[in-house]
């Protein structure tokens, strides 16, 4: 019987993020392609006596109670769904920032769910455990399959396509993070939309050109937040200085992230941009792996 599963959890990019409209329930159509990079947590899932645990290397407060925690959603949602007990501590090593617009606190939530299928052999299959994460989170049915994607409705609605050519991603977050709930109301107070992004980046993935793939980078949030955190508008220009193809924002914010060619270029701009989090990744094909 397996005592412990451990996992890399890896952090996402959006190429493309456009806001197509807004449902009935308030929440937004996109139509985003994501990118699964190098930068991960560790996520490891163990048998304990009774209950459910949590810990977070290194600690941090600012990541809100256990309660709101996704790793903790994704315990009693998957108990709930299978209807087992399901006694286990989750331990966190965090090396994505939270309030990035990278995915973190998603792809937590995925490796946990699948963590937890592959500890007590549930025998969950990938929709089931994709339904239970569309409950904690648009994001989470990604970082299951990971990889190159497009992603509509409220995301969730996947479609692989092709990855892209090979290239690193400097990744920079100023020291504030975005507050997506505000982000996406200073959004829809705006009656101007940009949008197209999505299409071109498809096409530059079918081409296989990364010069093309790097001038159709777009995201219809990157303004509002910009309006409420100059800073990310700051880092762009330096990532642009220091030599790259392309940049855009991720998610709602509030990281940014370059495109260049090879780790030798991608590592001397990393030298010459300043920020309180900065990192050169790759592309991965995957949202998790065992360790």
């Amino acid at each position: 019987m397996r005592r412990e599963v451990r996992l890399k959890a890896y952090a996402k990019v959006n190429y493309a993020l456009d806001v197509v409209g807004v449902r009935a329930d308030g929440y937004h159509d996109i139509r985003t392609v994501m990118q699964s990079v190098s930068l991960a947590d560790v996520v490891t899932v163990e048998r304990i006596g009774g209950g459910f645990e949590l810990r977070v290397e290194p600690e941090n407060p600012g990541l809100g109670p256990r309660e709101q925690n996704t790793a903790y959603l994704a315990w009693r949602l998957l108990g709930e769904l299978s209807g087992a007990e399901l006694p286990a501590r989750v331990t966190l090593r965090k090396n994505v920032p939270a309030g990035a617009g990278l995915g973190g606190g998603s792809s937590d939530a995925a490796a946990v769910l699948r963590g937890l299928d592959e500890l007590f052999g549930l025998g969950l299959s990938a929709g089931e455990l994709r339904a239970a994460g569309m409950r904690i989170g648009a994001d989470v049915p990604f970082c299951f399959g990971g990889g190159t994607a497009l992603g509509e409705g409220v995301g969730e609605r996947l479609t692989t396509t092709p990855a892209p050519p090979d290239h690193r991603l400097l990744v920079a977050k100023p020291r504030r993070g975005a507050d997506t709930g505000k982000v996406y109301r200073a959004f829809d107070a705006d009656p101007v939309r940009g949008g197209g992004s999505a299409d071109r980046v498809l096409g530059a993935l079918r081409s296989g050109d990364l010069a093309a793939l790097a001038g159709s980078l777009g995201n219809d949030l990157a303004p509002f937040t910009k309006a409420e955190l100059p800073e990310v508008a700051e880092l762009e220009e330096r990532l642009l200085e220091a030599g790259a193809l392309g940049t855009s924002m991720t998610g709602s914010g509030s990281a940014v992230y370059g495109l260049f060619r090879d780790e030798a270029a991608a590592e001397w701009a990393r030298e010459r941009v300043g920020a309180p989090f900065v990192g050169v990744y790759a592309p991965v094909s995957r949202g998790s792996e065992e360790i």
